[in-house]
Parts: structure tokens; sequence; C-alpha cells
């Protein structure tokens, strides 16, 4: 290509690329972010590349789609090179101190006497003296940055490849030297300094492919982008290319910020709290309440997923295996009844939803599904499905109502409660969640399940994971939870209500 037709082209090109450039809604902000993007494969004097034009619009795409402006050209000759580098220098000065500039260079690329010069495709050299002369300086791309004085600049060379001058004296040191990067830079290099970069088995070089899939995510810093890089490239070449990167930055910068997070109000922000605190336990009776205090939450579905997820682990420890027979198949085994009879002497949608959930083709899967439709309806009764009897549910002990109190007054972790429970009055929180529950925490559950149990290794309860459930009961939204009843009494749910509000003492 002769040097007036390349010129011709260079600008051409140029010009191409600018008016094809889609208009954006931020344009001011993408004025700020300037990019020149060169790519040389098709040398004349020394071999040719497949891969640097191909890096070089791959990357121009990239760039133009997370918001800067890119002047991208293939294939330059040396005066070529300095035209663009330096009118990228003019552009970077225009825009002022806030601007971020960045140059990416894929090409041949070698050092002499601790300098990088950049290969323009009309290099022809017989003597390392003329280097200078008849290739681009890495330096001088440095230099049009500090000029512009502006806040970041960044230099990607993939330009490591093999060295096309082995033969000239002087010039035989493979790759590039690491540059002293300018306050406000960040330098990165396809490979270690005097290692030699892969060009690639495919359309682009790996370097250049693993650099696009990780500048593209939102709210990473670059230093952290460039790690990524540095991790895929070594895995992919088996550990002989190590992308090497150097800063001299001053402010964090990101190639995609991270979307702005919603402003929550006073009650959104309690009720996340509130979720990852019961989140954690794993507790199905928080969990309960949890969904009862917020039916409508954004979180309301992974609550009811992992009570299901919850219920069914701890109903089927020590279930009975069941049988082979096809009419065994038919009969519900016992933890699918007892979390049934659960959900109907819980009496809400919650509750049938988690029995749905864990067995959405038992037995009573028609009749829970009947309860939903007839609770959402907002009927009084509970009608059953067509052709479906009732199930018996078997007697359970009956604790007996516990009469009305006021809620209880200040109460410490060991100062004892009053209760008509026998079993209760005079006992402190801290003795009772060692004490076994006087009736299922589930209705229905077996007695193995619960019988010979404590409170606080069902719940893993400590002192500091009781003071997180009782903080649930001083959420407005959870008041109603206080009239439920608990295995050992409304009491319980008053006290640490209370305790809670004197800061768990």
């Amino acid at each position: 290509m002769t040097g007036f037709l390349a010129k011709g082209l260079f600008h051409l090109f140029i010009v191409a690329t600018l008016l094809s450039a889609p208009a954006r809604a931020f344009a001011e902000e993408d004025n700020r972010r300037l990019a020149l993007v060169i790519g040389n494969a098709s040398y004349g004097s020394v071999s040719a590349l497949d891969n640097p034009a191909n890096d070089a619009r791959m990357i121009s795409t990239t760039l133009q789609d997370i918001g800067f402006t890119v002047t991208m050209a293939v294939d330059l000759s040396q005066i070529e090179m300095k035209r663009a580098i330096a009118q990228f220098g003019r552009d970077l000065r225009a825009a002022g101190e806030e601007a971020t500039g960045l140059f990416y260079y894929a090409g041949h690329g070698v050092q002499s006497f601790g300098n990088n010069y950049l290969l323009p495709v009309d290099v022809a050299l017989s003597d390392a003296a003329d280097l200078d002369l008849m290739a681009v300086e890495a330096q001088s791309v440095l230099r049009q940055m500090a000029s512009a004085r502006n806040r970041t600049n960044l230099v990607i060379l993939d330009a490591c490849r093999n060295n096309p001058f082995e033969d000239v004296p002087d010039l035989n040191q493979s790759g590039l030297a690491e540059m002293k990067a300018p306050t406000g830079t960040f330098l990165a290099y396809a490979t270690a300094p005097g290692s030699v970069a892969l060009d690639g088995q495919g359309e682009n070089s790996p370097f250049t492919q693993a650099l696009v899939k990780h500048i593209t995510r939102p709210g990473q810093p670059v230093e952290q982008a460039f790690k990524e890089v540095r991790r895929e490239v070594l895995a992919q070449s088996a550990g002989l290319q190590t992308p090497w990167d150097t800063s001299s930055l001053v402010s964090d910068f990101m190639f995609v910020t991270a979307p702005e997070r919603p402003i929550l109000t006073a009650a959104e922000t309690e009720e996340l709290q509130l979720w990852r605190s019961v989140r954690a336990t794993r507790d199905p009776v928080q969990l309960m309440l949890f969904l009862r205090g917020y039916p409508e939450s954004a979180y309301a579905e992974e609550a009811r997923a992992m009570l299901a997820e919850v219920m069914a682990e701890e109903l089927s420890v020590g279930a009975p295996a069941p049988e082979t027979s096809a009419l065994a198949s038919t009969v519900p085994d016992e933890a699918e009844t007892a979390l049934f009879k659960a959900a109907q002497e819980d009496g809400s949608v919650t509750a049938y939803e988690a029995y749905l959930q864990s067995f959405p083709e038992g037995t009573y899967a028609e009749i829970a599904m009947t309860e939903i439709a007839a609770l959402q309806a907002g009927q009084s009764t509970d009608p059953i499905g067509e052709g479906i009897a009732p199930v018996a549910e078997a007697p359970s002990p009956d604790p007996g109502p516990e009469p009305r109190q006021q809620e209880a007054g200040p109460v410490t972790y060991a100062s004892p409660l009053v209760s008509e429970l026998s079993q209760i009055s005079g006992l402190s929180l801290a003795e009772i969640i060692e004490q076994a529950p006087m009736f299922p925490p589930i209705e229905g559950l077996p007695e193995s399940y619960w019988k010979t149990q404590t409170c606080s290794s069902c719940h893993q309860w400590n002192r500091d994971r009781l003071c997180e459930q009782a903080n649930t009961y001083l959420s407005l939204n959870m008041q109603r939870s206080l009239n439920k009843q608990h295995p050992f009494g409304g009491v319980m749910k008053r006290s640490l209500k209370s305790w809670a509000a004197g800061g768990c003492q």
C-alpha cells in the first residue's frame, strides 16, 4: 500500500468512525472519556500478525458501548501513528481536567535500551541505531497524556509478541520493558516485562478477548478488572502468559459504574434488617412470623421457599422409609401429614403454600389449594374440594387456655417470670429455653421430634440469637403475633418483647 493511499484510507476511516458513533443520552459524559485504538497487522518488511486488526475493532466496539468516544485505526504508517497520537493529545487537553484518556495498541512492539517502541506497518530496520527514526516511542503517548493534566489515563499494550528483529544486533531482547507510570496513569501489558505474549489461535488475542469480557462488568474497579484478566489468561495459556499492570492512579475508576441502589425508607430498612436476621437463623418459627408480618414483602418468596425447605428437613429426620407397594404409595407419610396438619392449625395462606412447596403432588394438595383460594377470596369458612373428605385430626395434648395477661413488665435475661402455667412461673428466660416444650411447636408434629428436646437445641438458641428473635416483636407489623400460642404460653412472647425493649439486658 502506498503512503498516499494509506493516508487517504486512514483519514476516511477516522471520519467514518466518528460519524457512525451512536448518539448517547449522556453526551457530556462521553466527551470526557476519549480513546485512541490502533491495531497494526499487515506489516511489509517484518512478519505479519493475524489478530491486531480484529482486536482493535473488538475493543473499539466495547469501549463505545460503555461510553467512550473512540478513534480507531488499523495498519498505520509511522507518520499516521504520530499524527493520530498528536491529535489524541489535543482532544484530551480540550476535554478538561476531569477527562479520562485511554490508549490501546495491538501489534509489534520492541524494547531497546530500556525504552519501548511501537512498530508501524512500514517499519524497515537493519540497524538498532535507526529504531527511534523508524518506530514510534511508547513514551510519546504518555507525554501527550501528561500534557493534558487530566484526572485519569489508561494505556493498554497488547504488543509483546515475537521480536521481528531478533537478527539485528542490539535488538534481540524479547517483549517490552516496564515503563514508569506518570501520576494518574494505569499501564497494562499483555504479558510480563521481557516476556512474549500469544497472538492467539482464534480471531483475537487471549489478552484482548479476556479484556473486553471483564471491563464491562458494572461496579468493578479497574484494578480488579485487570486482575480477573490476568487470571483468565493464565488459565488459558497454562501459565505461559502473565498479563502485567502498574498504576499511579490517585482516583477511583470503573469502566462501568454500578447502578445506584434505591434509597430505602425507614420501614423498608427495618424490613430488610429483620429479614437478614431471620434468614440467618433458618428458624421455621421466625420465618413464619416474618411472613405473617410482611406477607407482601419483596423477600416473601425467598422466605416461603426457605420455610418449605427447613420444614421438610425437620420433618424428614427419623421419618420411616416409604413402602414400595403400589397401595402404600398412595398413603401420605408422617412428615406430609404433620406438615398439612400444621398448615390447618395455622390457617394462613403462607402455611398452606409451605405445604404445597414441600409436597406439590401430595395427598392433601387439592385441599390446600382450595383452602388458599378460600382465604384469598376472604370467605369465613374454608371449603373442601369436591370429592375430598376432610382429614381427621388426631387429638393432641391441650395445655388449656392461658388467661389473657397484660404485657410483661421490665424483664432481664435472669429475672423470674410470672405465669399462670406452673411449669413456667418462676423461671427466667435463660432457664426456659433449656426446658422441653409443653406441647408441639407445630401442631401434629410427632412426639419423637420434640418431646425430649429443648427449645435451644431446636432453634439453636443462645442469648444473642434469642435477642434477635425478641427484637422481632418490637415491630408494629409483628404485634399480632404476640397473640399466637407458644409452646411455653403467651407470657413467653410478651416477656421476650419486654426484654428486647430493655436492650436484652
